[in-house]
């Protein structure tokens, strides 16, 4: 008995071992709460960078009355932190809590700067995650994973889109989506040929994390395109799937520049409705932005009201 329960604790530690992680000892650092404090002060002063450049103003133009898309638009701002948080709950057992982590993850990444959630969610993991002591190397794993899916779908993407959309496009910037998808393909290669030495994630979990991801980015896909359709929906749906594509294949693209001016001007040139569709665009990110402000005051206020109650 004594055997079997040594055997199955050191088959516990492997696999934890293999997902990049170490059994919890001691973390005497403060400097995880410390990283997750100033993250955390530089997503307000992100947001307040936000609102004062107008970034509600398109809260202004014209609202959609079908609730429909605020479902839609609900299910699509939540589909990056569920994503993230089924892959942590398979590898930590995270609980439910750690969906607010992922919550900030996303809303630093794109209000303060590329990455930065994932360092705050790293230093989230370090201080609160007990199950875990360094949680650097699955961190690391999921950060990669999604960008190569991404570029995998987009790069998917751009064989199906490119000779549909051929004519929607000059030389020059035909030339230059050929030269992005290019290094979009260079960028990836160097994490594929290594990835014994890249990843710490067993095989098999990898190429479910990476799975996770594609089906989250095919899934926001369709969730905004069925956002617009119910805005404006004059325009078949079809319509909008090929433009969702289309908005995820821009936004990927690394030597692209004006890339919401590309895929605005792209749309407008498919469906018409210029002040319509421009609105809609408008519209949809100052919501973001409105949904990104309000999460972080509702988080802070049940901190606040944590802390008093201790």
């Amino acid at each position: 008995m004594n055997f079997r329960a040594k055997t199955a604790d050191r088959d516990g530690y492997a696999d934890i071992a293999r997902a990049g992680l170490e059994p919890l000892k001691t973390i005497g650092s403060r400097w995880p709460a410390i990283i997750g404090a100033v993250l955390t002060l530089a997503m307000i002063v992100g947001l307040g960078r936000e609102l004062l450049g107008h970034g509600l103003a398109g809260l202004t133009r014209s609202v959609p009355q079908d609730p429909r898309f605020y479902l839609c638009f609900g299910l699509l701002y939540m589909s990056p932190p569920t994503g993230d948080y089924v892959i942590f709950r398979r590898l930590w057992g995270i609980p439910l809590g750690g969906l607010v982590a992922l919550i900030k993850k996303r809303i630093a990444n794109e209000v303060v700067f590329g990455y930065s959630g994932d360092a705050y969610f790293y230093a989230w993991a370090r201080a609160k995650a007990r199950m875990v002591a360094s949680p650097f190397g699955a961190v690391k794993d999921v950060t990669i994973l999604s960008a190569i899916a991404g570029n995998a779908v987009t790069l998917l993407l751009v064989a199906i889109a490119l000779p549909l959309g051929r004519h929607l496009l000059t030389h020059d910037q035909f030339r230059t989506v050929l030269a992005s998808a290019g290094v979009t393909l260079a960028i990836s290669l160097p994490f594929l040929i290594f990835s014994r030495r890249v990843f710490s994630l067993p095989r098999a979990k990898l190429w479910w994390v990476f799975g996770i991801h594609c089906i989250r980015l095919l899934c926001g896909s369709v969730l905004i395109a069925f956002a617009w359709h119910f805005a404006l929906p004059g325009v078949p749906v079809g319509m909008w799937l090929f433009l969702a594509a289309g908005r995820l294949l821009v936004s990927r693209l690394p030597l692209v520049p004006n890339k919401d001016l590309l895929f605005a001007n792209a749309a407008i040139l498919l469906i018409g409705q210029d002040q319509a569709l421009s609105e809609l665009i408008a519209f949809t990110a100052a919501l973001t932005l409105l949904v990104h402000v309000a999460l972080i005051v509702a988080f802070g206020a049940h901190a606040v009201a944590d802390r008093s109650r201790a």
